[in-house]
């Protein structure tokens, strides 16, 4: 039998995350309460550009909240405003899968940038340029997107599969069945990418799902 706890998480504390290479800051955005996050000087120039939420661990469950996310004034030309959830984190974001958003992409002229609004990837063995380039889009899709607006996502993970969903969609945009983590415990993270500025709400839905015997 699956049992399944829903617990409302509101951050109030720049204390309730763990930064890796990131800088925070708790402000009001598009009028309301948000976590402001850009990457620290010390970025590594790979994906570990992620706030971990302390004290939660989640295996299988929903994960479900609003996010914003604009290419800084002074990004780089290719910059796309990357902006994600990241979960079953591991200690100092070593390993951690992640669902993302380009913004920037949705609405461009060119398709295949279009194609390439959502992406799953898995740090560190699985960034999205290798998943991109062995298996062309299998780990993208594309959904509709405004830059920096508010834009609702839920996640809900069971074993090795992970469903995005964007805007409220009763559908998923992009279908994981194969988590290159397996069914690993990990922390909930908030992930941002090269050149940008990105805006988490400060409440998030997180339901955990168990199997009872």
């Amino acid at each position: 039998m699956t049992t399944a706890h829903t617990r409302i998480l509101r951050l109030k504390s720049l204390s309730q995350l763990e930064l890796c290479y990131v800088l925070a800051d708790l402000v009001t955005y598009r009028g309301r309460p948000a976590i402001r996050l850009v990457e620290s000087d010390r970025n590594p120039s790979d994906d570990q550009t992620v706030a971990i939420l302390s004290n939660l661990e989640l295996r299988d469950g929903v994960i479900e909240t609003s996010i914003a996310g604009v290419p800084r004034v002074d990004a780089p030309q290719d910059a796309r405003g990357f902006v994600g959830i990241a979960f079953r984190v591991q200690s100092d974001a070593s390993r951690f899968e992640c669902f993302f958003l380009r913004p920037t992409n949705s609405r461009a002229d060119d398709q295949l940038r279009r194609n390439h609004s959502t992406q799953y990837m898995s740090h560190p063995d699985y960034p999205w340029f290798r998943l991109r380039s062995e298996l062309p889009g299998m780990y993208e899709s594309y959904v509709d997107l405004e830059p920096a607006a508010w834009t609702n996502v839920k996640i809900a993970v069971s074993g090795t599969r992970a469903l995005l969903y964007v805007g409220r969609a009763r559908q998923p945009c992009l279908v994981v069945n194969d988590l290159k983590l397996g069914g690993a415990l990990g922390k909930v993270g908030l992930w941002i990418g090269g050149g940008t500025e990105a805006y988490f709400s400060t409440r998030l839905a997180i339901q955990h799902t168990e199997e009872v015997a």
